[in-house]
């Protein structure tokens, strides 16, 4: 058996071939890792070594997944099969960024350093023994190009005739790239008006091969000149544009980067082959874990099992009187809390209604590209981008199919936004974030001026006048507001229909009071069923039956301690604008995870 470690002089072979171009195979690269460490968010960073020189390297983001299971591990040999060489601004050095390897040996006792001697200037490299990768064939270069193209699709074929690189490799100081990518979300043309005057901008969400997406923009020439170019679902060769830092606040795409394009970036459709389809890639987010996620411009993945599927209902676009038809769903997972995720237009009537047929078997569902909201604390809703994949072949889901049919169906799901922890390991907000006092609101009456902020005060309800109007008669499919109908039941603009019967939903105002100050509170259904402890039906019929009765139910939903979680907007009335404070959650004081919080905020006051 040979001895082998790092090939000779490996780095030297890599400097002087930066960017490989596919056109012909990339020599054998065995390097050692040395340095592996951890730097951001899952980028391994670490030194090439081959015994006589190092160069920095870097491992894109989908090899750090080989990194925590242990196959590349630091003082260990990989084979470099796929890489980019860059230099690093502002300084002599360069890097390489390793795009697909493979492990050649796990950890060695230290780093190979190679030494003058006899068996060097043999040609016999000092090392440890390693079973080669294959027996070698000597072949020409011609035989070698005539059998790779043999076993190659037609798209990979073309590709020989360009170097294409994968979007996980490109960064803001890289030089001359292309990529092959297809266009997956397209926004409209808007126009927008600062000091250096008018202009017009749009962008693209692109996605390769590989699943990894990237948002590109154009602005004012580059706009016009690309957004008829650019179609939705067509696949393109992308090049010359610049990369920055992503601004997170106007992105929706889960990458670092971002990309510009001018009007002198080149675009050039995909023909004449077989387009790809990107591989669908999932970042799921556990349920318990969705809270810091609430109205925030990044999208997320969820998987659950499906619970609970509502009939098809019919709602009115406010904008122009639309009437798009919604079906909620609920899933829950490991966790053991479950969300609420609606889904809109298309998914509704067909996906939905698959599951609805299939409801009784517990299927699991794994949905891309979701929005969280703050409807009842936490919630999904579906965008047009977004995916819902039936049972999908995916390790997550056989591992909670298997979970849920062994236990999980026997335990009660709480939905994640009620009732969170404020333990941070759990992801939890709604309670215990963003702490503060009423006399906060009161003292800034220009809070939510802009949009609606949130916060969460532990409060007491100090009154809730009985003679108000407590609820209103809604729709039973939609909870919209109906009307008596001239020829009996109730009529719902939303659905569009009568019905014999109506349910009574909660709307009402109280007062909130703490030790500082006391606000005027409006409270919807879900919350006020926590605070008064009954439906707004039961409560009717607790009035109409024994008044009494009723106004003692009422005083006893005050002074109870109550963590709520309120949105804070600005309304006028009158030409003049008030504060509107709204209790989006609320749950009953939890005195043991009370004192926990109390605890922690004590010792941050001490450390400061």
């Amino acid at each position: 058996m040979a001895k082998l470690g790092p090939t000779p002089d490996a780095i030297s072979t890599v400097l002087a071939n930066p960017s490989p171009d596919g056109s012909s195979p990339i020599p054998e690269i065995v390097v050692q890792v040395v340095d592996l460490n951890l730097k951001g968010n899952n980028r391994y960073m670490f030194n090439a070594s081959d015994g006589k020189m190092r160069l920095k390297a870097m491992l894109n983001s989908p090899l750090g997944s080989d990194v925590i299971s242990g196959k590349i591990q630091n003082l260990g040999l990989i084979r470099v099969l796929d890489y980019t060489v860059n230099d690093i601004p502002n300084k002599p050095e360069k890097y390489m960024i390793v795009t697909k390897c493979e492990m050649v040996s796990p950890a060695l006792e230290m780093e190979i350093k190679s030494e003058v001697s006899k068996n060097e200037v043999k040609g016999e490299q000092v090392g440890i023994i390693l079973k080669p990768k294959q027996e070698m064939v000597t072949k020409s270069a011609a035989q070698i190009m005539h059998e790779q193209n043999a076993n190659m699709a037609p798209a990979a074929r073309m590709a020989m005739t360009r170097r294409v690189h994968p979007i996980v490799s490109l960064n803001p100081y890289q030089g001359n790239w292309t990529i092959k990518v297809r266009v997956t979300n397209k926004g409209t043309m808007r126009t927008y008006s600062n000091a250096r005057g008018q202009g017009c901008v749009f962008n693209v969400e692109l996605t390769d091969e590989d699943g990894t997406e990237i948002q590109a923009t154009m602005f004012n020439e580059a706009a016009r000149k690309f957004y008829e170019k650019f179609q939705l679902g067509k696949v393109y060769y992308v090049s010359k544009g610049a990369l920055k830092v992503a601004n997170k606040k106007f992105s929706t795409v889960k990458n670092d980067y971002e990309m510009t394009l001018n009007e002198n970036s080149e675009v050039e459709e995909v023909s004449n082959e077989e387009a790809f389809v990107p591989e669908t890639k999932f970042d799921f987010i556990p349920i318990d874990m969705l809270g810091p996620h609430v109205n925030s411009k990044v999208l997320v993945d969820v998987i659950g099992v499906v619970t609970n599927v509502s009939p098809t209902m019919s709602i009115r676009r406010k904008s122009n009187n639309e009437n798009i038809p919604k079906r909620d769903i609920t899933i829950a997972d490991e966790s053991k809390k479950a969300v609420v995720v609606s889904l809109w237009n298309d998914l509704a009537t067909g996906v939905g209604q698959e599951l609805l047929d299939i409801a009784d078997q517990s299927p699991v569902v794994a949905i891309k590209s979701l929005k969280v909201g703050d409807y009842q604390g936490v919630s999904l809703s579906t965008l047009s981008r977004s995916s819902i994949f039936v049972n999908p072949d995916l390790p997550e889901a056989k591992r909670l199919k298997s979970w849920y049919d062994s236990e999980g169906k026997e335990v009660s799901m709480a939905s994640v936004g009620s009732g969170m922890s404020p333990s941070a390991n759990s992801g939890a907000w709604s309670m215990y974030s963003d702490r503060i006092s009423l006399s906060h609101l009161k003292d800034n009456p220009s809070l939510g001026e802009d949009k609606p902020v949130f916060f969460s005060v532990k409060a007491y309800i100090s009154s809730i006048k009985p003679d108000q109007t407590l609820w209103y008669r809604a729709c039973k499919m939609c909870n919209k507001k109906v009307t008596e109908s001239l020829d009996g039941g109730f009529w719902c603009d939303g659905c569009q229909k009568n019905a014999e019967e109506c349910s009574l939903r909660y709307i009402l105002v109280a007062r909130a009071m703490d030790a500082t100050s006391e606000v005027y509170l409006s409270v919807f259904n879900n919350e006020a069923e926590r605070i008064i402890g009954c439906s707004a039906d039961e409560l009717d019929k607790l009035r109409s039956e024994e008044h009494n009765l009723y106004e003692v139910k009422l005083k006893q939903a005050t002074w109870v301690p109550h963590l709520f979680r309120v949105s804070v907007s600005q309304n006028e009335y009158n030409n003049e604008k008030r504060q509107r404070i709204t209790a989006r959650a609320a749950a009953p004081l939890d005195f043991a995870a009370e004192s926990k919080f109390l605890l922690e905020e004590i010792s941050k006051m001490k450390a400061s």
